[in-house]
């Protein structure tokens, strides 16, 4: 299995904790684009957070990672589905890219928004800035300021694999006292520090949370399949036309020519639309588009 994500827990501490490793899924992503080395890195960082975070959620839905800013990189946006479906893509100013490959210098002012989109439920958004060196920071900021249970993250992407750690503090089981359960979830974060960028990259699971961990009893549980797809169709292109309404889609297919052409930027599939196409599309009673149309 190259794409997956695996879980752990501390048998004598209220901490969980989730590995992700993505191979096949990140490259699926690159070709798509060529995106320069630092942006390149980023995008498997963002990659592996979503993986890492949807293992968090108890929900069917979609997990939306978004970072923007004012930079070189103006957009990360991954998403990955309840059932392991990774995309994502990046915009970027090449010229302003360079060697610039600190996230402060290529997303300078920028906000992380993080977006649950249930099948069922109420959609939920949380926006914080980019504060931190690190998208890995960034996201360890976003839990404090949210108030959600303490968790730290460890990312990694070299344009070839990207890895992910995460720690979680869970609510008081094992250990009552506030004290020692402080001391316990500390311990678990100062070995997490000691982890290498080649140790993360390179390491199997076992090997990694013994070499971490080994005085901890812990319990590793079976690992999940995680898989690039991207959720683009023709159904959903002609959503996206039928919600403009007959008379701007018929004007649309004309101001290009006879072919109106869609394009997802996440996989780069193209669909194409003539003037015929439009005419069905309403023929066959659609006057409205479905409220799931996503691009």
């Amino acid at each position: 299995m190259s794409d997956f994500s695996q879980r752990f827990l501390f048998d004598d501490s209220d901490i969980r904790g989730e590995l992700v490793g993505l191979s096949d899924s990140y490259h699926h992503v690159l070709a798509k684009h060529s995106y320069p080395q630092p942006v390149a890195q980023l995008l498997g960082e963002l990659l592996a957070a979503a993986s890492l975070l949807i293992g968090t959620l108890k929900f069917e839905g979609l997990l939306i990672l978004q970072a923007r800013s004012s930079g070189a990189v103006p957009l990360l946006m991954v998403e990955c589905s309840s059932a392991g479906e990774l995309r994502g893509i990046a915009r970027y100013h090449a010229e302003q890219v360079g060697a610039a490959a600190a996230l402060g210098e290529l997303m300078p002012d920028g906000v992380l928004a993080i977006t649950v989109d249930p099948e069922s439920g109420q959609r939920y958004q949380g926006i914080v800035d980019l504060q931190g060196t690190t998208l890995a920071d960034c996201l360890t900021n976003y839990f404090e300021t949210s108030e959600q249970l303490p968790t730290r993250f460890w990312l990694c992407a070299d344009g070839q694999r990207a890895r992910g750690l995460l720690l979680q503090q869970l609510p008081a089981d094992r250990l009552k006292e506030p004290e020692e359960r402080e001391a316990s979830w500390q311990h678990a974060i100062a070995l997490a520090n000691t982890l290498q960028a080649e140790e993360l990259l390179g390491l199997d699971n076992q090997t990694l949370l013994h070499r971490l961990y080994h005085e901890e009893p812990l319990r590793l549980f079976d690992p999940r399949a995680l898989q690039f797809r991207c959720s683009c169709s023709r159904e959903r292109s002609a959503r996206a036309l039928i919600s403009l309404g007959q008379a701007d889609a018929e004007a649309l297919v004309q101001e290009h020519g006879g072919t109106v052409e869609i394009d997802c930027e996440f996989c780069n599939e193209r669909y194409l639309f003539d003037a015929a196409d439009v005419l069905q599309l309403f023929i066959d009673g659609s006057t409205e588009a479905p409220s799931d149309t996503r691009h």
